[in-house]
């Protein structure tokens, strides 16, 4: 007899979903510059901005993401975040004038991307997995890589075809009209509204969504721990390094070096293919292997990337950059995530998880500023690519003086005497 599939493996596929559609979209905005710039007679600085002020939107709304999650619930964060995101670009096509793109881009669709975001999809792949959680978050976190490597090139090919209102349009149907629906009839917030136990049996170790009580967990108790701390820096350092500075700056990186934009594009069609490979591939390790280590490793590859970049002159060395930051890009989400859900197991996961992306998006947010400015005031991106270096060696370091998680529960209790003292 063939075994039923599981429920929680369909809580997989519709937050792979969610979050390849929403993040596909967010994953988009490069498509939209040059259109934007000769309808609004804009500079790039200027659009640029309303990227920024969208990192800063995403960011800051995690740790607020995180405590609607304990009280509503992921399901309804999700629907009806990916119904926020759809609204607000299909009436992007709307827009007359620029600060009506601030509002409409940089602050009510960010909202709704910080909404349908790794928090909550964490969060509700924690409460559905107690085994191969590892795996669950790595195909979950596919969704980034998959959103980028279809709706980027398929935005960029409907605005060649037609134009960036059409575009929006159609964005905005298929979030509103497909993707919500699909969440809000399929997600459950847990296993047992379906009447069922997590894969993994309910004896096993949980991180439920909704803690007893809010009022009697010590949260400040979370500030003065070396664990949160030592996996806070090095998450602000990866999205600094990611979609800060690498999906920003790439492409003009690469015209710089003179190559061609068909060596360009091909560059960050492999980027985007194998950082899908290596999502999953993380996701499969760290069910098996420390993952404190697995980071201590990606972090310290990513950084022998950006020297092969820094040396690409010549198209294969591109290319090979490509792929080998490709697959160390987004592979330290699924690992990060375990070892949150792991060390603070007794916290809301939501309010972990929320402080926890605010830090990657303020990293975001500097990674695709600090770069340009330097640039405008050297004509070069070298000392950008210096100092990612040299803070990605730091993340890798403060990876491994991570403790193993399972050794952390005196540890915990101390970290919480020491505060209470």
């Amino acid at each position: 007899m063939k075994r039923k599939l599981h429920y929680a493996w369909i809580i997989v596929f519709v937050t792979f979903l969610t979050l390849l559609a929403v993040q596909g979209v967010r994953l988009s905005f490069g498509a939209f510059i040059q259109p934007w710039e000769e309808e609004f007679s804009l500079d790039r600085g200027t659009i640029s901005l309303i990227s920024t002020l969208s990192f800063i939107i995403y960011g800051v709304s995690q740790p607020v993401i995180g405590r609607l999650v304990d009280r509503f619930g992921p399901r309804v964060i999700l629907s009806f975040s990916t119904l926020l995101v759809g609204l607000s670009i299909f009436f992007t096509y709307l827009v007359t004038s620029p600060w009506q793109l601030f509002i409409l881009y940089g602050i009510i669709a960010s909202l709704g991307v910080g909404g349908a975001s790794n928090v909550a999809s964490t969060v509700i792949v924690t409460n559905w997995f107690n085994e191969k959680r590892g795996l669950a978050f790595g195909i979950m976190e596919a969704g980034f890589g998959a959103g980028q490597m279809l709706l980027v090139p398929g935005s960029l090919m409907l605005i060649h075809w037609f134009n960036w209102k059409i575009t929006v349009i159609v964005l905005g149907i298929f979030l509103i009209l497909i993707v919500f629906p699909i969440v809000l009839l399929f997600l459950r917030n847990s296993p047992s509204e379906k009447n069922l136990q997590p894969i993994g049996g309910a004896n096993k170790e949980s991180t439920k969504s909704e803690p007893a009580d809010n009022n009697q967990i010590p949260y400040r108790a979370v500030f003065f721990s070396k664990k949160f701390w030592f996996l806070i820096l090095p998450f602000f350092i990866c999205g600094f390094t990611t979609t800060g500075l690498m999906d920003t700056h790439l492409i003009p990186f690469s015209h710089d070096h003179g190559f061609s934009t068909g060596v360009t594009s091909a560059a960050v069609s492999l980027l985007a293919g194998f950082n899908i490979i290596g999502i999953l591939i993380s996701g499969v390790v760290a069910d098996r292997w420390s993952s404190r280590k697995i980071l201590c490793f990606l972090y310290a590859v990513r950084a022998l990337s950006l020297v092969i970049l820094l040396s690409s002159h010549q198209p294969v060395l591109l290319l090979g950059f490509a792929i080998l930051f490709g697959l160390v890009d987004f592979a330290t989400v699924a690992p990060t995530q375990m070892l949150a859900t792991q060390y603070f197991k007794q916290y809301s996961v939501g309010f972990i998880l929320g402080w926890l992306f605010l830090s990657h998006q303020i990293g975001s947010a500097l990674g695709a500023y600090l770069p340009g400015v330097w640039y405008s005031q050297t004509g070069s991106y070298s000392l950008s690519f210096y100092l990612s270096i040299i803070i990605l060696a730091g993340a890798s370091i403060l990876n491994i003086l991570l403790p193993e998680p399972k050794k952390i529960s005196s540890t915990l209790e101390h970290d919480h005497s020491v505060q209470q003292s």
